[in-house]
């Protein structure tokens, strides 16, 4: 897998950090990404990839965590994947875990290619759907030494089942079969909207006009389109590493509610973790872990100390 520098096309000061637009290159295209570094910082820094729930872009939920976390003296990466955002990619809004895995693995050289960070350092958090991409991306690369998840989802097949109904599953796997077999022989590609409070065969429906993805206010930003691949469907479906729990030993902190989805599944993938684990559980809604202060701030307060302590300072 290649990887590029280029120099950065902006910096801003965000409070006590540097942000710096660059990019790098997975599969082929060009990835779009966003690295904070703590702006007083004299050393090699503790780095860590910031993983987004799925359908995102990297502007309404990385970057929120990506910022907090430089403010506490690491550096940060956020970035869209493949296909999304201003990354490159076809066709457009298309989930695959397999692209993603394959990016994160390019953010990972790409950040050993920066005079900021200490290579020997990093870390990955995944938020949501992204935590299943960041434990897979650890579970199979070695230069991770440390991963945090929020509010993690964590689907198997009999979760799936119970969260939607076998005849929804099937319907799911039916028409993004249909929607890539079309793809495949036109190059056409049958979309739905990633979010809707009306329409049903969406990514997420959710009727709640405050939901995150449902209003300006939170997730409806200028950079993100609301849509989403229907070929998606099966890939996404069938992402499951609740399997990866029993081999699986990078050092671990799952921050997670009551609230959140799927939380018996994130019990379970703790419990057969093989390595340094912790289980930090707290108050909160699913999705108030992408953006409410109280919530962000709360899952900060047990990510902060986890990653200093799981990537400290070298010894001269």
């Amino acid at each position: 897998m290649s990887v590029s520098l280029c120099a950065a096309t902006a910096s801003t000061a965000l409070a006590d950090t540097r942000a710096q637009n660059v990019t790098f290159k997975s599969g082929g295209e060009e990835i779009a990404g966003i690295l904070y570094t703590p702006a007083a910082a004299t050393a090699r820094l503790p780095a860590i990839v910031v993983v987004p729930p799925w359908v995102n872009v990297k502007e309404q939920v990385a970057t929120r965590y990506a910022r907090r976390l430089a403010e506490a003296g690491f550096a940060t990466l956020a970035f869209d994947f493949r296909y999304w955002g201003k990354s490159g990619g076809q066709p457009r809004e298309y989930e695959s875990a397999a692209a993603k895995i394959q990016d994160i693995r390019a953010a990972i050289d790409f950040l050993h290619t920066r005079a900021e960070v200490d290579r020997e350092r990093i870390g990955m958090l995944g938020v949501c759907f992204g935590a299943g991409h960041a434990l897979a991306s650890a579970a199979r690369d070695p230069r991770v030494k440390a991963v945090a998840t929020v509010a993690a989802w964590l689907h198997d097949r009999t979760s799936l089942v119970g969260w939607f109904g076998r005849d929804e599953i099937e319907r799911r796997y039916r028409v993004g079969r249909e929607a890539r077999a079309r793809y495949d022989r036109t190059g056409q590609v049958t979309y739905v909207p990633a979010a809707s409070t009306t329409d049903k065969t969406a990514g997420m429906y959710n009727p709640d006009p405050a939901f995150f993805y449902n209003t300006t206010a939170r997730g409806v930003i200028p950079q993100w389109t609301n849509r989403m691949a229907v070929l998606s469907w099966p890939e996404w479906l069938e992402f499951d590493v609740l399997p990866l729990a029993a081999s699986f030993r990078t050092p671990l902190l799952m921050v997670h509610s009551d609230g959140s989805a799927l939380p018996g599944n994130v019990r379970k993938f703790h419990a057969a973790a093989r390595g340094p684990r912790r289980l930090a559980w707290l108050e909160g809604n699913h999705v108030d872990f992408y953006d409410r202060h109280k919530e962000v701030s709360a899952a900060l307060r047990e990510l902060i100390p986890h990653f200093r302590q799981t990537l400290p300072a070298r010894r001269p």
